[in-house]
């Protein structure tokens, strides 16, 4: 499929796939198009051609909105949150596609909130009000809210952004038990590629709009795409304890030949 913004093409020829179970990287540059994808994915970003369809055949532009949001969840960048409101509450507004149009009847709600709390850390602030809380804590929040949501598809632009390491690392096991456990398919934009060796079964590599590499992240993860695709000499190699991939970018004053040759 091809996305523009008015006439200008963004995202070109672009075919993602994602599966039950699987969660799928997308990586590349600022300015690649990894967002606008996500987005088109979620129809907040109609796509110019191309088609975006479900396993059951269901077509993405067929869906009525309240449809839409019990199949796909996106944590996107931009949020703002209604003022005056507590945790749980803004946790809660996940819940909205399930309940009935008149009632507001959510028989699972308030046990998918209170484990989508639990799952993000949250339960001790609760009731505190979401304007009170670090970057961090909000960031928790608002995927908390998507968790509730309780959808097959959940879409993450940057999820660990102003996280400290706890928090990114426990988000990264939540993302990782939600596509092994619940067989949740998972699209989650990074910039970190270590976290992108770490999570995903499928790496998606963009550049200037295409997507350049796709596939298991031992592929897609190699020094000779990501130099290319970042401007900036980049080594990968094996975690002798872990045998994960390893990204390190090298720059002048972390390149250990220039450091010893001027040493």
């Amino acid at each position: 499929m091809d996305v523009a913004y008015g006439r200008e093409v963004v995202v070109r020829a672009a075919s993602v796939s994602l599966e039950p179970g699987t969660v799928t990287a997308l990586i590349g540059p600022n300015g690649s198009g990894k967002s606008t994808l996500l987005r088109a994915l979620a129809r907040l970003h109609p796509p110019v051609s191309g088609e975006i369809e479900f396993a059951d055949g269901a077509e993405l532009r067929a869906l009525s909105a309240k449809d839409l949001a019990r199949r796909i969840t996106l944590l996107s960048q931009q949020r703002t949150a209604p003022g005056g409101l507590s945790v749980r509450e803004l946790v809660e507004f996940g819940r909205h596609p399930h309940r009935s149009r008149w009632g507001g009847r959510d028989p699972e709600g308030p046990a998918a909130v209170q484990r989508a709390m639990e799952l993000t850390g949250l339960t001790a602030i609760a009731e505190r009000p979401v304007q009170a809380l670090s970057g961090g804590q909000a960031q928790r929040v608002w995927l908390a809210g998507c968790l509730a949501q309780d959808t097959a598809l959940l879409l993450l632009d940057e999820p660990t952004t102003f996280l400290d390491l706890r928090y990114q690392v426990e988000i990264l096991d939540v993302i990782r038990d939600l596509a092994d456990g619940h067989r949740v398919g998972i699209g989650v934009v990074l910039h970190d590629l270590d976290q992108a060796a770490a999570i995903a079964d499928r790496v998606l590599l963009l550049e200037g709009g295409e997507v350049t590499a796709d596939g298991p992240p031992a592929e897609v993860l190699t020094a000779e795409n990501l130099t290319r695709a970042y401007g900036i000499r980049v080594d990968v190699d094996t975690d002798p304890v872990g045998g994960r991939l390893r990204t390190r970018a090298v720059g002048r004053f972390n390149d250990d030949g220039i450091r010893a040759a001027s040493a």
